[in-house]
């Protein structure tokens, strides 16, 4: 158990009640958020991205050995809880002598379940786009590998926007998994601070209140992402 930080949760008693209460718990929280929550969805979505698009190529190609494993391993993290997935890295590693810490372990869960995910998101956007594209290039004398590099994967990049942008907003909500881990993000301080004042509702719907705000101005992100992007869009 990750103990209380004092200086900051000092004033949270069981005493305090509805607005004292929601003013003295929101602090800590909006800390836990900064430190732990947003870190964790940015490092976990990049990797997990590099990692998608590694997979989706290998999912493309005709070689069986690129080909299987990656079958392999999105069916595996896609067919499993990620709860499940987290549990196995924290505490199922150390049976093999491998003992991760709270933080990167979260990390690790996370990036193989976006990469697992935004790996058929991004296979999709690629093959949605028209052969004609691919011939177009092999004409002017590019290789495949150039095709798909200056080609393809500028196009399918602008076709995923939306979907990954959704996937992005929801590892911000499943990074709450990672209070069951010790990971002191948003909910992890929401949990310690109900346990020290017993009022649970009041400070998990505070917690819900700052997930949804965060989701919300990313959306408006997103929103504003989607438009600037279809100005490249042929209509």
């Amino acid at each position: 158990m990750f103990p209380l930080n004092n200086m900051v949760l000092f004033s949270i008693t069981g005493d305090l009640q509805g607005w004292e209460l929601f003013v003295n718990s929101l602090l800590p929280m909006f800390l836990g958020a900064i430190k732990y929550t947003i870190p964790l969805t940015l490092i976990s979505f990049t990797l997990g991205l590099v990692l998608a698009l590694l997979t989706a190529i290998m999912r493309l190609s005709k070689s069986p050995i690129l080909r299987v494993p990656a079958v392999i391993y999105v069916s595996a993290i896609r067919g499993t809880p990620l709860l499940v997935q987290l549990f196995i890295i924290f505490y199922g590693l150390p049976s093999l002598n491998i003992t991760i810490d709270p933080f990167p372990s979260a990390i690790i869960a996370f990036s193989l379940n976006v990469g697992a995910y935004a790996s058929e998101i991004i296979r999709a956007s690629i093959l949605s786009i028209s052969k004609g594209q691919w011939e177009a290039g092999y004409t002017i004398g590019m290789t495949q590998n150039t095709v798909l590099k200056r080609i393809i994967i500028p196009q399918a990049a602008r076709v995923s926007v939306p979907p990954l942008s959704n996937t992005f907003i929801s590892l911000v909500k499943d990074t709450s998994l990672a209070s069951l881990i010790l990971v002191t993000e948003l909910f992890r301080r929401a949990q310690e601070i109900a346990a020290v004042t017993y009022d649970f509702m009041l400070i998990y719907i505070e917690a819900a209140v700052l997930y949804w705000i965060i989701c919300f101005l990313l959306s408006l992100v997103q929103q504003a992402l989607e438009k600037h992007l279809e100005r490249y869009t042929a209509t």
